[in-house]
């Protein structure tokens, strides 16, 4: 380069490529993409008939379910149908549940728990239950008064 003169290289401006508005053209264009695919694609749910709630009806005098409700001091209430509630310790539910499963040709249990009713104590009598042989057993999900 013995020809050439420092002030002509001088005078060349490199050429530069700024990246910053590239990037926020091809973010532009990505959010496009993406909102107009999104409005394409039609949001379609699945029919479901969902069953309606009924208030109870009258209560069978014939029905022989034995409700057993676990207190929140780890006591237990014996019910059998229209029967009262009577109080009764962990000892008696295993003969009870026996001598029930003997009389009834289609044993029921529905364990029910107060307000404050601890969950080891419901297992206890669910295992109970289970140990007994009877097949038809329930959780009541709704508390209830102790005693009832």
């Amino acid at each position: 380069m013995a020809g050439s003169s420092p002030k002509a290289e001088e005078g060349k401006k490199k050429a530069r490529i700024e990246i910053i508005p590239l990037i926020d053209v091809i973010f532009f264009l990505l959010a496009t993409f993406v909102l107009f695919t999104l409005s394409l694609q039609r949001i379609s749910s699945v029919p479901v008939t969902l069953p309606v709630a009924s208030p109870p009806g009258p209560t069978n005098p014939n029905d022989t379910t034995v409700y057993l409700q676990v207190s929140d001091e780890s006591t237990y209430y014996w019910k059998q149908g229209q029967n009262p509630a009577e109080l009764i310790n962990t000892a008696e539910i295993a003969p009870r549940l026996a001598d029930y499963r003997r009389s009834e040709s289609n044993p029921r249990v529905l364990i029910r728990g107060d307000t404050k009713a601890r969950f080891g104590a419901a297992v206890l009598a669910l295992d109970e239950v289970r140990k007994s042989g009877i097949q038809q057993v329930s959780v009541e999900t709704v508390s209830s008064p102790t005693g009832r």
